[in-house]
């Protein structure tokens, strides 16, 4: 992390350093030559209304000559380069250069314009020497034309010339990048540290408030790892303790056949048992396995439209020959419903809240199943006439393996798994399960889609 953050900011830093560097030089080199260029036009003017070149003209013979005066031998001397110009292009006079070897300047951007509009000026770069030479140009009232140019550094020489300051300012950001990198991580980290040395402790207030929502994430997830764990080993002992139950009886039988210690109706009695077990062996592993299916999310669900009412009748139908076995009337009223469910899934889950009512139930009690809707929103309900369940107990009915009454549920067969894959199945449709049950007087479970 430390490596990342002197990365960064040292990666700021330079394209800081190189923007800043760039940007200034752009402006004060364009304020450099507006002032280059306004100053050329300023002297230009000062040395036309001089009126040095008008009286040279005027004592010449013709128009492409001038009378050399002591005024033009001291301009020789003098800074910048000055170029006296006829109308026709010829150089008259030029004081850094022989005029017999100088070109026609009638070409001459400036000298064309200063022709046209009366002033000219233009900007000529040198690649070999990277300077940049300033022409400003002159009409004079006689026709002829004065110029004078001055050299200046290109902005190409200004920041090669500006780079080892450059390298400088940049060794000593980099310096204080690394120096401010390893303190920024070290204070930063130092809060995380404390946090994950007592993860299991009170939170108290971090240095930096951004950071309490990560804390609270953190916090929270640790909490939800260590609930799983706990789960995870409850459910694994308590699924090692239901199989060996099953398992120890139907050895035990075996062994007794197997010697020949038993005989006669013993053996029916015996092999009775080992099938009984047998099948509560096999149910309790497919539930297991259900269970195990219903927690994988990724799984593709297929929900359409379904009447809640039609098939909580279809479930009823299908059970009511195990509530006739236990002398139980089970019925099935209310409305139609409709909801967006897996057909499969929702017919587990009434079919598992059936079961669970004639597993609990009296000898010669009811189960109601209702279905409608209630605020707006579809829901069913399974009321029965059984046992009831401790106020105590209602919120944990629905962990795994948990049992109210425990003999009487091994001996109806149950699992302690049917009520959990309730929950599941209900979590996967995002509905909301109710409990309402008085000790001797009956349950009523409620799923509100």
């Amino acid at each position: 992390m430390k490596q990342k953050i002197n990365r960064g900011l040292t990666l700021i830093t330079l394209i800081a350093v190189l923007s800043a560097t760039i940007g200034i030089t752009l402006v004060y080199y364009s304020l450099f030559q507006t002032r280059v260029k306004q100053d050329l036009a300023l002297y230009t003017r000062l040395l036309a209304d001089t009126g040095v070149f008008q009286s040279a003209h005027a004592g010449a013979g013709d128009g492409s000559s001038y009378t050399e005066n002591t005024a033009l031998e001291e301009l020789k001397r003098d800074n910048p380069r000055i170029t006296w110009i006829s109308s026709d292009g010829t150089v008259l006079y030029d004081n850094g250069a022989d005029v017999s070897g100088l070109p026609n300047h009638l070409d001459r951007p400036e000298i064309r314009d200063a022709i046209l509009h009366g002033s000219g000026e233009s900007v000529r770069r040198s690649d070999t020497f990277n300077l940049n030479t300033f022409y400003c140009a002159l009409l004079l009232e006689d026709g002829t034309i004065l110029r004078t140019s001055t050299e200046a550094s290109s902005i190409t020489s200004v920041f090669v010339r500006a780079l080892p300051v450059i390298a400088g300012i940049s060794a000593v950001f980099l310096v204080v990048c690394v120096l401010l990198g390893n303190l920024l991580t070290t204070q930063l980290l130092k809060p995380l540290n404390v946090m994950a040395e007592n993860l299991d402790g009170p939170i108290e207030s971090l240095v930096y408030p951004e950071l309490q929502p990560f804390a609270d994430k953190i916090r929270a997830q640790h909490e939800n790892i260590l609930e799983s764990a706990s789960l995870r080993q409850d459910f694994t002992a308590n699924v090692s303790h239901e199989l060996k139950t099953p398992l120890t009886a139907i050895s035990g039988y075996a062994e007794l056949i197997e010697t020949g210690l038993a005989g006669g109706d013993q053996v029916t009695h015996m092999a009775e048992q080992i099938r009984h077990n047998a099948d509560r062996l096999l149910s309790l592993i497919n539930d297991i396995i259900r269970l195990s299916e219903l927690d994988h999310q990724e799984i593709p669900r297929k929900f359409r439209n379904i009447d809640l009412h039609s098939l909580a009748e279809e479930c009823c139908g299908n059970l009511s020959v195990s509530a006739e076995k236990r002398h139980l009337t089970l019925s099935c009223e209310g409305s139609s419903a409709i909801v967006t469910a897996d057909r499969d899934l929702l017919k587990e889950l009434i079919e598992n809240l059936i079961q669970n009512a004639i597993q609990y139930n009296r000898e010669n009690g009811t189960i109601l199943v209702r279905t409608g809707q209630k605020h707006g929103r579809p829901f069913l309900s399974v009321q029965d006439s059984g046992i009831g369940i401790p106020k105590e107990d209602q919120e944990r009915i629905f962990e795994r393996f948990y049992r109210v009454d425990k003999s009487r549920s091994r001996e109806t067969g149950g699992t302690g798994l049917g009520l959990a894959i309730v929950k599941h199945i209900a979590e996967i449709h995002e509905a909301k399960i109710s409990v309402d049950s008085d000790l001797g007087k009956g349950t009523c479970i409620t799923v509100q889609f």
